[in-house]
């Protein structure tokens, strides 16, 4: 079994964290990556990284998109598609939380804005590499972005939740919609990781502690170790397995979520 060499793979959020190190983990494997995001000099720093661990002829790419708007990710898919005439796999990453509160005060802006992001945007993710997929006339592996806090309930962060959990059900409704295609979909959802998104947590403190006393294994978790459980998802090696959300959490799970109310000491 060749695994993913030589396959056409996208990453969104691909300049940082989660997405960079897949990224970087997938092309070490000799994919053919490309990577998307918003911030063009981001893209052409991980580029650089990506390429210099790519294995057995692999490339790397980016192309500047917003996961949110329709004609981007598009745009991206076609371009991922360059290196070999076909896209075999997409990760999309890219996601964030733009409100921590409580249901009360809630600014509902921010609480749309978080919505977009994580769960429109993973919509149209599928949306663009299913089409792709279908007009090849080829399977395909598609791997969302999910989180611990969509699975359950974290005090304060959920808005972000709520648009989490929507990930996993949208890979269960696209894995049954998408499965006599031949196309697989499944989701990660990661506990904390030691990556810029989370830097403000695994600094210290008393939500950090918070988290370690809810996780059997008593550890941050690493970028490598998400790109590990993704690059299982999009290869070879789970061909029968589609509409799962893998935790990859050290057993938080297990337990209860993190009180996110200790950003906001009385």
């Amino acid at each position: 079994m060749d695994g993913i060499r030589g396959w056409s793979v996208l990453v969104t959020g691909g300049g940082s964290g989660i997405g960079l190190a897949t990224a970087e983990r997938l092309a070490a494997d000799g994919a053919h990556v490309t990577i998307c995001g918003r911030t063009e000099q981001k893209l052409i720093d991980a580029v650089a990284r990506i390429r210099a661990v790519a294995g057995g002829g692999a490339t790397a790419n980016y192309a500047v998109a917003d996961v949110t708007v329709d004609d981007q990710v598009a745009a991206a898919v076609g371009d991922t598609s360059e290196a070999t005439g076909r896209i075999d796999a997409i990760f999309a990453c890219a996601g964030g939380s733009f409100h921590i509160g409580p249901i009360v005060d809630a600014d509902i802006a921010a609480v749309r804005a978080t919505i977009d992001l994580n769960l429109t945007g993973s919509v149209i993710c599928v949306k663009n590499a299913g089409a792709a997929f279908r007009a090849q006339g080829t399977p395909g592996s598609i791997v969302l972005m999910s989180s611990g806090a969509g699975r359950f309930p974290h005090p304060y962060l959920w808005a972000y939740g709520i648009a989490k959990a929507g990930i996993c059900f949208l890979a269960k409704t696209a894995a049954e919609e998408l499965g006599p295609l031949g196309i697989r979909v499944n989701a990660v959802a990661p506990g904390i990781i030691d990556d810029e998104l989370m830097s403000f947590i695994t600094g210290g403190g008393p939500l950090l502690d918070n988290y370690i006393d809810q996780m059997p294994m008593g550890r941050v978790g690493t970028v490598d170790d998400v790109a590990s459980a993704v690059r299982y998802l999009i290869g070879p090696e789970s061909s029968f397995v589609t509409g799962e959300t893998l935790g990859v959490d050290g057993g938080h799970h297990l337990r209860r979520g993190a009180d996110y109310s200790l950003l906001f000491p009385s």
